[in-house]
């Protein structure tokens, strides 16, 4: 008896299942990591279009689609610069100050964003793991005079020169201030997870829209953010 070649299954998108079209939830997600919106700024946005959805509908398309977006950019991103910008900065988490550790290379690229409950050097350590883990190792680092840089740089770049000062770190301090305009709006975080999301494709977005990527980069740079949304959408 010949038996019959089995298919392996579809892949499958992850917008199956959901009630409406992917172009709307990309849409939101967009607009929400994009621009100084709310939840219900977005809801509003999108009413105007004739499309009702409630805020809390929005929460849970940033919270699923913004990490699976930031996954499917990360083969066309730009390999890092040889000069990094190391720098923590603060977010209330439940009415606590929660450590938000950024880096950015010379060129204004967001090379990695963490955000830990603490600032300590095992924080640190987990941070400069996860941003090596993206390209080239770099020649110099700037970073503030925390006691605790040293120690890791000795340990994970011991070949890189380390400059230990603060005003010649403006260039990550100004970045964290974009950062800081996009989560004002926002009526206090409730999770950690929520920071690292809404951080993570901040500076996803803000990769985009300075060309660190190949993602749109056939289009008028006004539309290039759009351009790669949409481009996006079909990879996942």
């Amino acid at each position: 008896m010949r038996r019959r070649r089995v298919r392996p299954p579809a892949p499958t998108s992850e917008f199956a299942g959901f009630r409406f079209p992917p172009e709307v939830i990309v849409w939101a997600v967009r607009w929400y990591l994009r621009f100084a919106l709310s939840y219900r700024d977005v809801e509003e946005l999108l009413a105007a279009r004739g499309i009702e959805v409630d805020h809390v509908t929005v929460y849970r398309w940033v919270q699923r689609f913004t990490p699976l977006l930031v996954d499917a950019a990360r083969p066309c991103r730009h390999r890092p610069g040889d000069r990094w910008f190391v720098d923590e900065t603060y977010v209330k988490v439940t009415g606590r100050w929660t450590s938000l550790y950024r880096a950015v290379d010379q060129r204004g690229q967001v090379i990695d964003v963490l955000a830990n409950a603490r600032r300590d050097q095992t924080a640190a350590h987990q941070f400069f793991t996860r941003a090596l883990s993206h390209g080239p190792r770099p020649v110099e680092v700037t970073t503030d005079k925390a006691p605790v840089y040293p120690r890791i740089l000795d340990d994970l770049l011991p070949e890189a020169c380390h400059v230990d000062a603060a005003k010649k770190n403006n260039r990550i301090e100004a970045d964290h201030g974009r950062l800081k305009a996009r989560l004002r709006p926002m009526r206090g975080l409730k999770r950690l997870r929520s920071v690292q999301t809404i951080s993570s494709g901040h500076a996803f977005v803000q990769n985009i829209r300075r060309g660190h990527d190949e993602l749109g980069i056939d289009t008028d740079p006004h539309a290039r953010l759009t351009a790669a949304f949409a481009e996006l959408t079909l990879a996942i």
